[in-house]
């Protein structure tokens, strides 16, 4: 029985979607729940799996083509052996000689088109099929020595040729931008044309937090099912008093409405191979410091795996971005629209500080605010930041909210 594979139905927030990888190619057996294709849309990677065990008919739209919610994009054939496919789609899935490279339809088409040998590419794909990035890679790094196919004069005081690596020459390789990237492109320039942002810095001891972190850790972490205490847990706490406290930082311009919200859903950003997702941490005010770090590795964890769902990405309306990860000392945040402000952590080092007119190495991190100026004024965004110093600085605040 022949049925259609269809693309998954996209919240209202998604216009449509991308072909990112076919996984199967036509005449190949599959089993249940095994993974098809990959479809990328603007904020997540999504999967679509086999209904059943049996085989790919045919695919509908390739690799890189536009869909739409529900949008049939092959057929499958339910029970099917590899041997009952047609002829035509085992020859496609199948080298056509010996030698020949295994390729996905859209990358054998762009060869045929530029006249690139698949036999010559190597495949970076599942299982070393050729994706149509290695055809484009090979076309640019190829020599310009194809002409050879017409008979040349031969020069009796021709040079010898000089390979390419001893003149040393300089490739490129031209990847197409993912869909993801394009978006987070996109929404940077209407985040820098669009708001009149601002940033506000500070910085804060970090000893107090990390001593509690040192005497607590282990029996935490015991009481806790395995969940580990680290710092992000205190920044969520402490930004979600300080936006209690200052509402119009935690709050949104629609049009020409400011939307205060009486709940904190807190955005954390997380880098993975696409790109930077901001999956929500929601009503963080009724979330123990256990369950916000469990959650935020949970959400790590998926979204390296690219299993977060549009729902976990949408909304929020404070974002907390942790550069410090990465090595950064100091950075300037972009908003994430149409939240009005972010902080932004940074690496801890050591410093000397004056500490009661003594002069003490402490453990210091930058922090930085920046906001939307059209809505937070700088008064507000200055004692929301002193707020959060002050509570990293003495953590019973956070527990008593003072």
């Amino acid at each position: 029985m022949t049925t259609e594979i269809k693309a998954p139905t996209f919240p209202e927030s998604v216009q449509d979607g991308t072909i990112a990888t076919w996984h199967k190619q036509p005449g190949e057996a599959i089993s249940r729940d095994d993974l098809i294709v990959d479809i990328e849309t603007d904020k997540v990677v999504l999967e679509v799996v086999a209904p059943s065990d049996g085989v790919l008919i045919d695919i509908v739209k390739g690799e890189g083509e536009t869909i739409l919610s529900n949008e049939v994009i092959a057929h499958f054939e339910a029970g099917a052996a590899v041997a009952a496919a047609p002829a035509a789609a085992v020859e496609d899935a199948a080298p056509q000689a010996s030698g020949d490279a295994i390729a996905s339809p859209s990358a054998r088409k762009l060869a045929e088109e530029k006249g690139v040998a698949l036999s010559s590419v190597v495949g970076t794909g599942k299982d070393g099929r050729i994706t149509k990035e290695d055809v484009m890679g090979a076309q640019a790094s190829a020599p310009a020595a194809v002409v050879a196919s017409a008979p040349a004069p031969v020069a009796s005081a021709a040079p010898a040729a000089v390979p390419a690596e001893i003149l040393g020459a300089r490739t490129e390789k031209r990847v197409p931008m993912t869909r993801m990237r394009k978006r987070i492109a996109e929404r940077l320039m209407e985040t820098t044309t669009g708001t009149a942002m601002l940033t506000t810095f500070n910085e804060v001891d970090m000893g107090p937090i990390m001593e509690l972190r040192k005497k607590y850790k282990a029996q935490f972490e015991k009481s806790h099912n395995g969940t580990r205490l680290g710092f992000m847990g205190f920044f969520v706490k402490a930004a979600t008093e300080a936006l209690r406290r200052f509402p119009a930082v935690n709050a949104s311009i629609d049009g020409n409405d400011v939307v205060y919200h009486a709940f904190q859903d807190i955005s954390v950003a997380v880098s993975t191979d696409r790109g930077l997702v901001v999956p929500v941490l929601r009503s963080t005010e009724d979330m123990s410091l256990a369950t916000v770090e469990n959650t935020i590795r949970d959400f790590g964890m998926r979204a390296k795996d690219g299993k977060l769902t549009m729902d976990e990405m949408t909304g929020g309306t404070f974002s907390i971005t942790n550069g410090g990860t990465f090595g950064s000392l100091m950075s300037t945040p972009i908003l994430n629209p149409p939240q009005t402000a972010i902080l932004g952590m940074h690496k801890i080092q050591d410093r000397p500080m004056a500490v009661n007119g003594q002069v003490e190495i402490r453990p210091m991190m930058y922090l930085a605010l920046s906001y939307d100026h059209r809505l937070v004024d700088g008064k507000d965004a200055v004692q929301f930041l002193v707020a959060i110093k002050d509570m990293l600085e003495d953590p019973a605040r956070i527990l008593l909210e003072l």
